[in-house]
């Protein structure tokens, strides 16, 4: 059986002793106003804070663009190959990374003519990673290390 007993207490829902009596009973939001305050300079900073490593977060998000992309190739002999030929038809001799100022995984572990689900390993792990992550730690800090202990 449910219980009848309102979630806030009594006198939260109440207006102070000068208001008039026939006014509704305070909302949820005057009642919240009046507990925390109006929002102020400590609300701004703690609200920046939670911001910030949200950021943090997206950007382990993000890094698999950069990290799984497989960068541009080009011919080291010309008579021996074209930019426009397979890449996964030529010796590996005959042709190098452009630039190669930073390399990805696709560059370094010569995953360019692996098949699709094999360049998605990298970025399906991490996420794999993360959902057990957030099962596994989740449960932890409800229980025997968290907040229920």
């Amino acid at each position: 059986m449910a219980d009848s007993s309102p979630l806030l207490p009594p006198f939260l829902l109440t207006e102070p002793e000068n208001s008039a009596v026939d006014e509704p009973q305070a909302s949820l939001d005057s009642v919240v106003e009046r507990v925390i305050g109006d929002f102020g300079w400590t609300q701004l900073v703690q609200s920046t804070l939670v911001l910030l490593s949200r950021f943090f977060d997206a950007q382990q998000t993000f890094i698999s663009v950069y990290a799984d992309s497989e960068p541009a190739w080009h011919c080291i002999n010309i008579g021996m190959c074209n930019s426009s030929a397979n890449i996964c038809d030529l010796s590996r001799s005959s042709w190098a990374w452009n630039g190669h100022t930073y390399k990805t995984i696709i560059s370094d572990w010569d995953l360019e003519c692996a098949s699709s689900f094999i360049k998605g390993l990298p970025a399906s792990s991490f996420f794999l990673g993360c959902l057990l992550g957030g099962f596994v730690l989740g449960t932890l800090a409800d229980t025997s290390l968290g907040r229920k202990n």
